[in-house]
């Protein structure tokens, strides 16, 4: 037998070496054949530093693991683990590409609206763009011939603005800026989201305390009709820079809001309402003006306030509310400052009733007061405070022409009626419609066990009954969600979410936080709840086969008919 008679001595230098120089470096010296590795493992000189290595390398990777997918334990196979280290490394991988476009898209949207006080008396009617940090090494941003800076000398923000004549389309206004505190802890918002029908506590009650009595019920549509129509003249409102205005943000202000609308015998009113962040929606600012004057009232600050100052008022039958659309503003005021409107006239209603060519505020804004509206802000988030310029500017356009904008209408109406030989057929018509809309109920949404069936999207799905089972439980777990964190179900998990995980039904964390791709932070902070629902959602699928079937014909209907 061939003997290499300086093998121990070569083996003995290499060991040396390795248990003296830094890891790395002795990692690389190793040779690759195992019969070395076998041998060093014979010295605890060697042995006890690679299996210590071994033990927090292992527990590294098992604490990559857990972090990512906690069902998903570090495998003792080599083989296995090899396969097992890819896959995390991909997931990893992965989740820092969607965390780094969601950063993305977070700053893009900062970058679109500008949220900083003192910036605002710079401004030009064509709006604002905060700029953030610069990272260029010459430190600072190329500004372009077209633009102007302004810096805030309170916030050092800096805000561009374009030249009128340079530029071009508007950027949109984000309807959701995640960097805005939630009003329900700013302003400590009490709600009541439970899964029971809204009380109106205060309204009277029938004889029998089955129903509640809407002040209106007590007054005639005839009570609120013009007397003399044809009398009308209509006063044309000053231009909004020269109309005094007040933003009402305390309690004192509120108070002498409520004075002056007492001694007035018609106002108008309009809400900026905020859906999207809160369970039954919040609503974030009233404006109101009356012939001469515009306000704006905090109600997220004043929320508590604005019901004990205004609810009179409203309830009033002898001071004419005028509103545009009124349809869910009137539901908003009942839910969220008990306050319910008597004499109302509708100019939404008014358009339709004279067969205008649309119903939009814009377009009476356009036809009867050559006014063109930015509707820029129309949906934006209304959260937001301090209140930007051109914010509280749009919010006043919406009430300060609309006393005129009523006065014309209630002159088109006579004239029409007198066309069809009827003295007031056209108004009465738009003072019954007005009245109907003042008649509706707040009514909180309620989880019943056929609510999944309506969510957008599913009729056309073509799902099994399994898949139809997972909508089902998510959107049960979705809804006590949002009820106890006062979120809206479209921000715990959108209807496009919930349809895509009953469509791909995972069964492991890892396949869920793909589909979730970190755009959905509740689930991601109940990952194994969610995957509880969806595995026993598949177990329990056999109770939604009759409905899969109305579904799959078409018929939501009758596979609603079929759970009840």
């Amino acid at each position: 037998m061939n003997v290499d008679h300086n093998q121990p001595h070569t083996n003995s230098h290499t060991l040396q070496t390795l248990t003296t120089a830094p890891i790395s470096s002795s990692i690389s010296n190793l040779s690759s054949s195992d019969r070395d590795f076998k041998f060093y493992t014979n010295f605890n000189e060697f042995k006890l530093p690679v299996n210590e290595i071994s033990k927090e390398s292992q527990f590294m990777l098992q604490s990559i693991g857990a972090s990512i997918a906690k069902d998903s334990a570090f495998p003792v196979d080599v083989d296995e683990a090899y396969d097992w280290v890819v896959d995390v490394n991909d997931d990893v991988l992965e989740r820092f590409d969607i965390s780094a476009d969601e950063f993305r898209k977070v700053r893009m949207d900062e970058e679109e609206v500008v949220v900083r006080e003192g910036a605002n008396s710079a401004m030009e009617d064509d709006g604002f763009t905060l700029v953030c940090r610069n990272k260029k090494k010459n430190g600072g941003r190329n500004y372009d011939s077209s633009e102007k800076v302004v810096i805030d000398s309170e916030t050092s923000v800096k805000v561009t603005m374009k030249d009128k004549k340079t530029i071009g389309p508007k950027s949109k206004v984000p309807f959701h800026i995640p960097t805005i505190r939630r009003p329900q802890d700013e302003y400590t918002i009490m709600v009541n989201n439970s899964n029971m029908p809204f009380e109106h506590v205060w309204l009277e009650r029938s004889g029998d305390g089955q129903r509640v009595i809407h002040p209106l019920e007590k007054l005639s549509v005839l009570d609120f009709v013009d007397k003399e129509p044809g009398n009308v003249v209509p006063v044309k409102p000053p231009p909004l820079e020269s109309t005094p205005f007040r933003l009402v943000e305390d309690v004192k202000s509120l108070k002498e809001l409520a004075a002056k609308l007492r001694s007035a015998h018609e106002f108008a009113v309009d809400l900026e309402h905020n859906q999207y962040r809160s369970f039954q929606g919040l609503t974030c600012l009233m404006q109101i003006s009356t012939r001469t004057e515009d306000f704006v009232v905090d109600t997220l600050k004043l929320r508590v306030h604005v019901g004990p100052y205004l609810r009179e008022v409203f309830k009033d039958p002898a001071k004419r509310k005028v509103m545009h659309g009124a349809d869910r503003d009137v539901v908003w005021l009942q839910r969220d400052f008990g306050i319910y409107i008597c004499n109302l006239f509708d100019t939404g209603q008014a358009s339709k009733v004279l067969k205008l060519e649309r119903n939009s505020l814009e377009y009476l804004l356009r036809h009867f007061c050559e006014i063109t509206a930015n509707k820029e802000y129309q949906n934006a988030d209304w959260r937001v405070r301090p209140l930007p310029d051109e914010m509280l500017r749009y919010a006043r356009e919406d009430t300060h022409y609309l006393m005129y904008i009523y006065d014309l209408m209630r002159i088109d109406l006579f004239a029409l009626s007198k066309k069809s030989e009827s003295s007031d057929d056209s108004l009465l018509e738009v003072y019954e419609h007005s009245y109907d809309v003042c008649m509706q109920l707040y009514e909180k949404e309620l989880l019943t066990e056929n609510s999944y069936l309506h969510i957008y999207g599913l009729q056309g799905a073509g799902f099994n009954a399994q898949q139809l089972a997972i909508v089902s439980g998510l959107c049960e777990w979705r809804d006590i969600v949002a009820r106890s964190v006062d979120e809206s179900t479209g921000y715990i998990l959108p209807n496009k979410a919930v349809l895509e995980i009953a469509k791909q039904m995972p069964v492991t964390t890892i396949k869920l936080l793909r589909l979730v791709k970190s755009k959905h932070p509740f689930v991601e902070r109940n990952l194994d709840s969610v995957l509880e629902i969806i595995k026993h959602s598949i177990q329990n699928a056999a109770a939604f086969e009759e409905a899969a079937q109305q579904l799959s014909e078409g018929n939501a209907s009758t596979a609603t008919a079929v759970l009840v």
